[in-house]
């Protein structure tokens, strides 16, 4: 008999979310059939919390349909140019104002969370956990002298590039079929920011990272290395997936992958389309596990940023990947370390 799991809540490593709170009229706090993510889904998808991505989009580009999904590149490749700083810092300043009166108008049902401390507490009260992700650095002043500003507003976790270029390093294209080493590693302001966010418990993502700014983060990060939403190229081959030897690495450093649910990165033929069963994401994990061991692979979904799989749908869809993972034979303990549990190990051995 499968295992039950109808108590277990979800900690999902990647979410776009917050981008619709300075894109679109679209409410938290009131269900909707529009985009991924609302507190009523939240709730029946049994989702206890996540890293909340600010994407900071090509200057003047808007959310469609309340979504912001960037899965590929857009036309004539102007989502690859470098974002200006100022204008970074204006998109993620604006966000973070939105998050917390969004904070407020919630009731406590959704909150910030800066330690670890606060994650257990909120997980166990049934709130909403939200640890704050800069997805790309860009709002980050190459010499790091607004990192402790972004620190003491909430930052808790940061990818050192989207893909494309900036002061840190240098992204990762969305090539199929193509592989991850597609330029220079970090940039001497890369490696600094490494070891700042090192010391101030910053959780480093290497989701979007080339090949060698990843080996670059590997070979000097103290801390266990994290790809929030990857998938495998070893099932895939496509650029921004994670090959056999990235995935050693992170085993190496007690780090974890957060699955993505973008078909284009699930797919053996790389289509882009809803027509993509869950299985394929199970297909995923259980090749992590084979490879990585299962107290290395989790959630990361990439909401309100990717085309879901239609039989997900949403953030209410989650439990129904417990659902057939207990079918193909996890026990208890092993689904309760891909819906929270290795992202909790990490977040703690990092967050100060």
């Amino acid at each position: 008999m499968p295992p039950t799991f109808d108590d277990l809540h979800i900690f999902d490593g990647h979410n776009d979310s917050l981008m619709i709170l300075s894109g679109t009229e679209r409410s938290f706090l009131e269900r909707s059939d529009t985009g991924h993510f609302d507190l009523p889904r939240a709730i029946e998808g049994r989702f206890g919390g996540g890293l909340f991505a600010i994407f900071v989009p090509p200057v003047g580009m808007q959310p469609e349909d309340g979504v912001f999904s960037t899965t590929m590149p857009a036309k004539n490749g102007e989502e690859l140019q470098a974002i200006p700083g100022y204008y970074a810092e204006w998109v993620t300043n604006r966000c973070i104002d939105r998050f917390l009166l969004l904070e407020q108008q919630s009731g406590g049902r959704i909150r910030l969370t800066r330690s670890f401390s606060q994650l257990e507490q909120q997980f166990a009260a049934g709130t909403i956990s939200a640890i704050l992700h800069f997805e790309g650095a860009e709002a980050i002043a190459t010499d790091l002298g607004n990192l402790d500003y972004y620190y003491d507003k909430g930052l808790r976790s940061l990818g050192l590039v989207w893909s494309r270029p900036n002061a840190f390093g240098y992204g990762v294209d969305f090539a199929f079929p193509g592989g991850p080493d597609t330029g220079p590693g970090l940039t001497p302001a890369g490696f600094e920011l490494v070891a700042a966010c090192n010391a101030k418990g910053i959780l480093l993502d290497l989701s979007h990272l080339n090949e060698k700014g990843l080996w670059d983060v590997a070979g000097t990060s103290t801390r266990p290395l994290v790809a929030s939403h990857s998938c495998m190229y070893g099932l895939c081959p496509c650029s921004r997936n994670l090959t056999d030897r990235q995935l050693a690495a992170i085993k190496e450093s007690n780090g974890v992958v957060g699955i993505n649910f973008a078909p284009a990165f699930l797919r053996a033929d790389g289509q882009l389309t809803a027509q993509t069963p869950i299985s394929e994401i199970v297909r995923h994990i259980c090749y992590g596990i084979e490879k990585m061991g299962i107290d290395h692979i989790a959630f990361g979904s990439d909401l309100d940023g990717v085309l879901l799989p239609e039989e997900v749908g949403s953030v209410a869809g989650l439990p129904k990947i417990l659902a057939l993972l207990a079918e193909e034979g996890f026990d208890r303990p092993a689904l309760e370390k891909i819906a929270y549990g290795n992202w909790f190990r990490v977040i703690g051995e990092t967050l100060l």
